[in-house]
């Protein structure tokens, strides 16, 4: 992990809302999310699948329109902004796809990829072919790759490929949603560490989605944990897997155990599956699947409170 992070926001999410389907019937995939970025620090977004952690990512790069709340980059509000303002902040704000093969144009080359994205934001003018040579070299490709078309790659290669076309713009701050989700195990590795290896090198800041909890505690500096829509949790990656608060991601790290003979901790089973967030239950949302909760939990929505040393927690217990 990294360190000594400016303490001023990159990127602050206020109370944003991504409602889909008919306004009498809103399926509400993310609901009253809020969390800032520091500059140079990578912030982890964890929770099963359906708990809008990817919904979220695009949302924050106005990929998708929210429906309330507020994104800032530097303090601007991205969902004011006109067509012609958020054009020019498209190359601060980047994404690297969960599947590299659907990202990537089948009929262009690799080179002719990472030129178009140098092209539409007039960079490297003069020196564009030279400048996709370094882009594949920064991310463990040779310059000979460039003549290539997607398909002659492998998952891993290709998701390589995939980073270098998100870092040809030179931004400042990247979604990474589930970028090694697709990729076969004994690959995973050498992304991530290609991953942490440019966060280093190019001082990014990254929003990192992923469902893979030892994938974060490695790669990131703080994590935020959503369920349904919600956040239940935000902690330092260190306290967070050392004394999970909320009881969702106690049952998150339950899940996935490290073998320890000495570790007599009780692992809190989690039964069910997420409900729909078309019909998500009253006052607490992780209340049905939760061992601890009571009639309390059902009365109202429980506030990400405070709970000492900046970690916040949404249970009322």
């Amino acid at each position: 992990m990294s360190g000594g992070h400016d303490e001023t926001p990159l990127i602050e999410v206020r109370r944003l809302k991504r409602y889909f389907g008919t306004p009498d019937r809103p399926v509400r995939a993310v609901d009253d999310v809020s969390f800032a970025i520091r500059a140079g620090e990578t912030l982890g977004l964890v929770g099963e699948s359906g708990s809008g952690k990817s919904t979220i990512g695009r949302t924050v790069l106005r990929l998708i329109e929210r429906t309330d709340g507020q994104v800032l980059y530097r303090g601007e509000d991205l969902g004011a902004l006109s067509a012609g303002r958020m054009r020019h902040l498209r190359s601060k704000l980047q994404i690297i796809f969960q599947d590299p093969y659907a990202s990537l144009n089948p009929k262009m080359r690799i080179g002719a990829i990472l030129d178009e994205a140098l092209a539409t934001h007039g960079l490297a003018k003069g020196r564009r072919k030279e400048r996709v040579a370094e882009l594949l070299d920064l991310v463990g490709l040779r310059a000979e790759h460039a003549s290539r078309f997607p398909h002659e790659f492998s998952g891993g290669q290709r998701q390589r490929i995939g980073i270098a076309r998100a870092l040809a713009v030179e931004p400042e701050f990247i979604v990474a949603d589930e970028p090694l989700s697709a990729l076969d195990v004994s690959i995973q590795a050498q992304v991530i560490n290609l991953l942490a290896e440019l966060r280093e090198r190019l001082s990014l800041t990254m929003l990192f989605i992923s469902h893979d909890l030892d994938v974060v505690e490695y790669l990131c500096d703080r994590v935020v944990v959503l369920y349904l829509g919600r956040v239940m949790e935000v902690s330092t990656t260190a306290e967070l897997f050392a004394k999970p608060l909320h009881p969702y991601t106690q049952a998150l790290l339950a899940a996935s155990p490290k073998p320890d003979p000495l570790d007599k901790t009780e692992i809190i089973p989690l039964k069910g599956d997420i409900p729909s967030p078309l019909n998500p239950p009253s006052g607490c949302v992780f209340r049905t699947r939760c061992p601890h909760a009571t009639e309390a939990c059902a009365a109202a929505i429980p506030p990400l409170a405070d709970k000492g040393g900046g970690r916040l927690s949404a249970c009322i217990l």
